[in-house]
């Protein structure tokens, strides 16, 4: 080999080699370096949504529901029972015959109460005619003082008699309308104790009646959070059987006096009806609104109370950042809160269980049921 020839080779040599190098250090991972970090992937029960809401404060209340307006109805003669004209679950009005008594023995006591009545009228009638003739010869001296003061005693009894015997017409009258068992007042036969063929006594339950239209339970409340109860307070509660519906009542009395032994006040809460949804006996399960705002809220788990001041972890462009936020009044039934200031309606906010996520970093929440934005 010529010495040109030498010199050649060693220049492709060198040539090759850097690039053997250069192509050597392009390895994928530094590809991926060059796209940027990964994100932290979070499901969707980890995020919350900012709406604008009405969010309220108070003490929480616990009862059961009960008609308004509940009368157990007795019987007040005895009778045998004749006919029943109402079941359980029968819609009356008021006024609406129930059942009827066997009344044949209080037709005959009120046919011998007229017969008294007439006889003691027309006694009465005579006693007062004569006491009007010996108060005219005792004026002409025909008659002695005596003789006239009897014939006064006369009319008066007489009178008297009369009265008594008007009570008895009364009575009898009243005795008689009271075979008849009819409803006190509109509404729904919640009970029917009565069955045709019974005899029955004066006290006996017959029925009861209760007006569905109108419900109210009571509740108690701590005697330290009594400052939050008033007079027409609206109470938001739940019963069983309706999980997923909220209803409306208000405060109509508080008791003047507290329970020595639970420090418990007790508060009556009426409830309007008119549908008919509610029926007594269910548990209510509320809180009194003492307090009630518009504003923003989240979930209280989307708060962090760890720092110096309030904040939150909003997730925005696909990255976290931290805000400061300003506390409005909490429900922690619902376990809300109302932000004053820091945020906006519609940001996405981490929960809790992704506080731990530093600011910064990107997230991607994975497809799924992602919170509702309420408008």
């Amino acid at each position: 080999m010529s010495p040109i020839d030498s010199v050649r080779q060693l220049g492709l040599l060198v040539l090759v080699v850097p690039l053997g190098l250069t192509a050597c250090s392009r390895d994928p991972g530094s590809a991926a370096a060059e796209k940027g970090p990964v994100a932290t992937t979070i499901g969707p029960e980890n995020i919350a949504i900012v709406v604008s809401d009405s969010i309220s404060s108070g003490p929480a209340v616990a009862g059961t529901l009960e008609p308004e307006r509940a009368a157990t109805i007795r019987a007040q003669v005895s009778g045998s029972v004749l006919r029943v004209n109402a079941d359980q679950g029968t819609r009356v009005a008021a006024g609406d015959v129930l059942a009827e008594l066997d009344d044949r023995t209080l037709r005959d006591a009120l046919l011998s109460a007229r017969s008294a009545l007439t006889t003691a009228q027309t006694n009465a009638e005579r006693a007062n005619r004569d006491l009007e003739r010996y108060e005219k010869l005792a004026q002409a001296g025909a008659v002695s003082e005596r003789d006239l003061e009897q014939m006064r005693w006369n009319a008066r009894a007489a009178e008297s008699q009369l009265a008594d015997a008007r009570a008895r017409l009364t009575m009898a009258e009243k005795q008689l309308e009271d075979a008849k068992v009819k409803a006190p007042f509109a509404g729904v036969v919640s009970v029917r104790a009565a069955s045709e063929g019974d005899v029955v006594q004066p006290g006996a339950a017959l029925f009861t009646v209760v007006d569905p239209s109108s419900m109210r339970y009571e509740a108690s409340v701590p005697a330290a959070q009594l400052t939050a109860v008033r007079i027409g307070a609206p109470v938001f509660f739940r019963v069983t059987g309706y999980p997923d519906r909220t209803f409306k009542g208000r405060v109509v009395r508080i008791s003047p006096v507290a329970d020595q032994s639970t420090g418990q006040v007790r508060v009556t809460v009426a409830v309007a009806n008119a549908s008919g949804t509610l029926v007594g006996g269910l548990f209510a399960d509320g809180k009194i609104a003492a307090e009630v705002h518009n504003g923003l809220v989240v979930p209280i788990g989307a708060v962090d109370m760890r720092g110096v001041r309030p904040a939150v972890l909003r997730l925005k462009n696909g990255t976290v950042e931290r805000l400061e936020v300003r506390l409005g009044i909490r429900d922690e039934a619902a376990e809300r809160i109302e932000l004053l200031s820091g945020v906006e309606s519609g940001d996405t906010l981490l929960l809790s269980a992704a506080h731990g996520i530093a600011p910064g970093t990107a997230v991607k929440v994975l497809a799924g049921d992602t919170p509702q934005r309420k408008e």
